[in-house]
């Protein structure tokens, strides 16, 4: 049913788009893929400019044309379509959750917010957590600065990333081995002519104190 996919896992998404590399290598590693021609601390992955940060315990830390900071810059073997063949990351996510977001309405259903999501691992923290590399219709940051809390001090820093918390609410029901591709959130208003998309999450390098 067309309106139970409000929310696509990234895979789907990589396939349509054709984002695969096929070669005996991906079995070994999916660091492996990231060769081609080097720029000092930087590698080709099929088109794309990755920045690569960090390597060590097995991974690459690197960050992706689309400014996510992440292992093996997002290059995955799970649920692959073959033993040989990698997925990498659409070229541009958010365009494809506003063209999902365009045909599903299309075909009649009611007005959506798309968030597409990829599992990532978080500084300090063990464990994955789905998080949003792809939005459209929803407004990504709710600004709450400048309101109260329930004391009535002025909130000075809190903008929640809503796509995050929804991308990882989903995660629980999208288990890897679960074929689950989607779930659907209701509660959630969509913003339909709202501009904003992920890269707004994507924090400032200059005001970034981690780099």
């Amino acid at each position: 049913h067309a309106a139970r996919l409000a929310k696509l896992r990234i895979h789907q998404i990589q396939f349509s788009q054709l984002r695969e590399r096929r070669g005996q290598r991906c079995r070994k590693h999916p660091k492996h893929l990231l060769g081609g021609h080097r720029q000092g601390g930087q590698r080709s992955v099929s088109g794309g400019l990755e920045d690569r940060r960090r390597r060590g315990h097995g991974v690459l830390i690197c960050e992706t044309h689309h400014g996510f900071v992440c292992a093996n810059a997002g290059v995955d073997l799970s649920n692959a379509p073959g033993e040989d063949t990698a997925v990498l990351l659409p070229l541009d996510c958010d365009a494809s959750a506003q063209a999902l977001r365009e045909s599903l309405e299309a075909r009649g259903s009611e007005q959506l917010g798309i968030v597409v999501t990829d599992t990532f691992g978080r500084p300090w923290r063990e464990g994955l957590v789905d998080m949003a590399i792809g939005s459209a219709g929803l407004d990504p940051i709710v600004d709450q600065r400048g309101g109260r809390d329930m004391a009535g001090r002025e909130l000075q820093v809190t903008a929640m990333a809503i796509v995050d918390q929804l991308a990882a609410g989903a995660g629980i029901l999208m288990v890897k081995d679960s074929g689950i591709p989607a779930v659907f959130v209701e509660g959630v208003v969509p913003a339909k002519a709202s501009t904003g998309n992920t890269r707004d999450v994507l924090r400032n390098p200059a005001e970034d104190l981690f780099r």
